[in-house]
């Protein structure tokens, strides 16, 4: 198969190529220099820029500082000397990349001051080289203003981003762990008592199987009852621990609701995408927790359901017409409001109560915004 030739780059497009275009086009101007010693001069002085250029973006500190002033000095003899004032692009991306405010706007200023004075010298001097080329300074000028803030604020973010995902990251490590001791306390509240009570009851019927046959096949009836209900349970908690879809819950909601003789109405049921799998399983473990508020605690009859999704965020509102006691204070007296609030945390998300006629839950998760392309920093 014969490889494709290609000139341009899809991932740089044309930024190499005029950097390149930027680094041989010195030399044009040096070799318009009647004076040998002059093309000397200026040869040595662009190898010592880019020598120069290449050790101030690896330096920190003050010595940015140092070789950012022999930059702005080797930039001002060759606009002087040669007309060649395009070494300014190259200080504005350095500039530009860094990091630290103070330097950044402290060496910006002074170039952005020596630039035009070098361009005023020249037109003083009425260099007619330097006049020929009057459009493409005044672009420069722009571009030496505008460039090193774009850089700037677009590395800025990447850095933010950056932190964010190690943020979420820890974040999912939380959640883990905290799943974790959830399973941990479940298990133990529910299979370990049942097998110690199994225990006991296997120890008691064998004690009893010759003295009284009748009660220990008994004890023996009530361990099968007990491993049976111990079964049932785990059962239950594996299928809680599965990731499920706010769709899917939707279809329990139902049923549990039909089942509890309440009305359901579904105001608005936006089909959710983009959504993470922990973000949708939260949300739906939610939605049930405050179903099953409404069917054990509300005595209402009619109870309203909407899901919207939009470019803030994820939004679901379960109002129901009954009793409308709940309050702020049940976050600390149980019916699952405190491990709701606590989930949603892990999510961004916030969980608000409202008690008038009737009850109603307000949910609210924040979008999560992925950026990509980033740059490395100085």
């Amino acid at each position: 198969m014969k490889r494709k030739f290609v000139i341009f780059q899809k991932s740089n497009g044309l930024s190499p190529y005029f950097w390149a275009f930027l680094s041989i086009l010195p030399f044009y101007f040096i070799f318009q220099s009647s004076s040998t010693f002059e093309i000397v001069i200026g040869i040595l002085l662009t190898i010592l820029f880019f020598i120069t250029y290449r050790i101030a973006f690896i330096s920190n500190g003050w010595s940015v500082y140092l070789w950012t002033s022999i930059l702005f000095s080797i930039s001002f003899i060759s606009t002087y000397l040669f007309n060649y004032i395009y070494f300014a692009f190259y200080i504005a991306y350095l500039i530009g990349n860094i990091k630290k405010r103070i330097p950044f706007i402290t060496l910006y200023i002074i170039h952005i001051v020596s630039t035009i004075a070098s361009i005023n010298l020249n037109i003083v001097l009425k260099e007619e080289l330097f006049l020929n080329q009057l459009p493409f300074v005044i672009m420069l000028c722009i571009s030496i203003i505008l460039l090193p803030f774009s850089i700037y604020n677009r590395n800025e973010r990447g850095e933010l981003q950056e932190k964010l995902e190690d943020a979420n990251k820890r974040i999912s490590e939380l959640v883990k762990l905290e799943e974790r001791q959830r399973i941990s306390r479940d298990l133990h509240d529910t299979l370990g008592q049942k097998l110690s009570l199994i225990g006991l009851k296997s120890d008691l019927a064998r004690k009893l199987i010759y003295k009284d046959p009748e009660q220990a096949r008994n004890e023996l009836k009530d361990v099968q009852q007990t491993a049976r209900t111990a079964l049932n349970e785990v059962r239950k908690m594996v299928s809680q621990m599965r990731g499920i879809r706010v769709k899917e819950e939707m279809i329990r909601v139902k049923q549990i609701l039909k089942a509890a003789q309440i009305h359901i109405v579904i105001e608005k049921e936006s089909t959710l995408t983009n959504v993470p799998l922990l973000t949708e399983n939260i949300l739906s473990m939610c939605l049930k927790e405050a179903v099953n508020n409404v069917v054990r605690h509300s005595n209402a009859s009619t109870c309203y359901i909407s899901i919207d999704q939009s470019r803030k965020g994820i939004e679901i509102i379960i109002r129901d017409d009954g009793i409308g006691k709940l309050t702020k204070n049940n976050l600390v007296k149980g019916n699952g409001l405190t491990g709701m609030k606590e989930r949603l945390e892990f999510v961004n998300g916030n969980l608000e109560i409202f008690s008038k006629e009737g009850t109603t839950l307000l949910i609210k998760v924040p979008n999560v915004v992925k950026q990509t392309d980033k740059e490395e920093l100085l």
